[in-house]
């Protein structure tokens, strides 16, 4: 027992048998377990059902072919890859944290979904990037800006969509391939220790850390410009015609940066402590299980988003608040009327009265009996 022990500190803490038993130890949390896995399955539902409903519309209702709509795809791509991560999750925690499919793969899911994660992350940032030159931009800006590629001028949103998919799979190789100081058969997405083999991993987090930040900094200052600006318009101008909408339109532009809040926020406020107790050797066992709990919950909290980003396609799109509305607002009558005023259905656009042509009787009797007929109903 003695002789263990004293190996056990002659040699570096991270690489010794009794260090990896003491971190297993205190990552064991059965309290967590069930919630977890609960929480999950609530997301993967209301989270699949949203997602795939807002693509559907997409793709094949009409809708306009412009920047915002690419972003939105995108998104919801995203949030179905992210989402199809989270049932081996769920299992993971039914079977009491044991993981049967292999180191390779607990590395694949896991890094999947943190690519997504980030995918999403950098979509929102795209869209506030677009809606900020939409509205404060002239000319070729309001249309839409253009790069050039290979000889063909496309629209940049095309170019940084592929950009961005492009590098994030290139850049999940090496995360895959790389080695992990602790690699065991039968656990995943666990509280690890990095030093050593891990610690280009604890570097490459701290700078995804920074790179959230910089992202919620033009978040922050392009939604703030951009309600600003819409708010002094309908300020200024109150008697033009669509001075309200532009008071709406500020309200819904803060929705994003609220989700990239809620969701996305504590989550990369925490990330610096978890890092730190990562590469931070010898720690008492209750710390670090406090630790990996709070790290826990954030992670859920940004797995939320993926339930959440369905309100922001209601939210942005006109095509889905038109499609959601056909499909329950005719159900539900008077009480969508608060879905009616935030969207322009084609309804609105419609005459507000029958037309009624000149010294034609049966035409005034039968628009009467149409007028009579809309009030019975209403």
């Amino acid at each position: 027992m003695s002789s263990s022990s004293s190996s056990a500190t002659s040699l570096p803490p991270p690489s010794t048998p009794s260090h990896t038993n003491h971190s297993h130890q205190c990552m064991e949390d059965p309290n967590l377990r069930l919630p977890l896995a609960a929480m999950y399955s609530l997301f993967f539902v209301f989270g699949l059902v949203g997602n795939l409903a807002a693509l559907w519309v997409f793709l094949f209702q009409r809708s306009s072919n412009n920047s915002l709509r690419l972003f939105l795809i995108n998104c919801a791509v995203a949030d179905l890859v992210l989402l199809g991560c989270l049932p081996f999750r769920i299992s993971y925690h039914l079977n009491g944290d044991q993981w049967h499919l292999g180191p390779l793969a607990c590395k694949m899911v896991g890094n999947l979904f943190y690519m997504n994660m980030y995918i999403s992350i950098m979509l929102l940032g795209f869209i506030s990037l677009h809606r900020y030159l939409r509205i404060k931009g002239k000319g070729r800006a309001r249309q839409g800006i253009t790069v050039k590629l290979l000889g063909h001028r496309c629209p940049w949103s095309w170019v940084a969509c592929g950009t961005l998919w492009s590098l994030s799979l290139v850049g999940l190789v090496p995360m895959i391939v790389m080695a992990e100081d602790e690699e065991h058969s039968n656990k995943c997405f666990q509280f690890k220790m990095r030093s050593g083999n891990g610690k280009g991993k604890a570097i490459f987090n701290v700078l995804v850390v920074v790179f959230f930040w910089l992202v919620f900094i033009m978040l922050v200052v392009s939604y703030v410009k951009i309600a600003s600006k819409l708010l002094r318009v309908s300020w200024d101008k109150p008697d033009l015609p669509n001075a309200h909408r532009y008071q709406r339109s500020a309200k819904k532009s803060f929705f994003v940066l609220f989700l990239f809040i809620v969701c996305f926020g504590p989550y990369h406020a925490f990330r610096p402590v978890y890092i730190f107790y990562q590469i931070k050797n010898n720690q008492p066992c209750e710390i670090l299980q406090t630790v990996a709990r709070t790290n826990e919950i954030m992670l859920l909290l940004s797995a939320f988003n993926s339930c959440l980003d369905p309100v922001m396609y209601f939210i942005l799109s006109g095509s889905v608040r038109k499609s959601t509305l056909r499909a329950v607002g005719h159900r539900l009558g008077n009480h969508l009327l608060f879905l009616q005023d935030a969207s322009s259905t084609t309804e609105s656009r419609r005459p507000s009265g029958p037309v009624v042509l000149p010294n034609t009787p049966s035409v005034t009797h039968r628009t009467s009996m149409i007028n009579n007929a809309t009030l019975r109903r209403n």
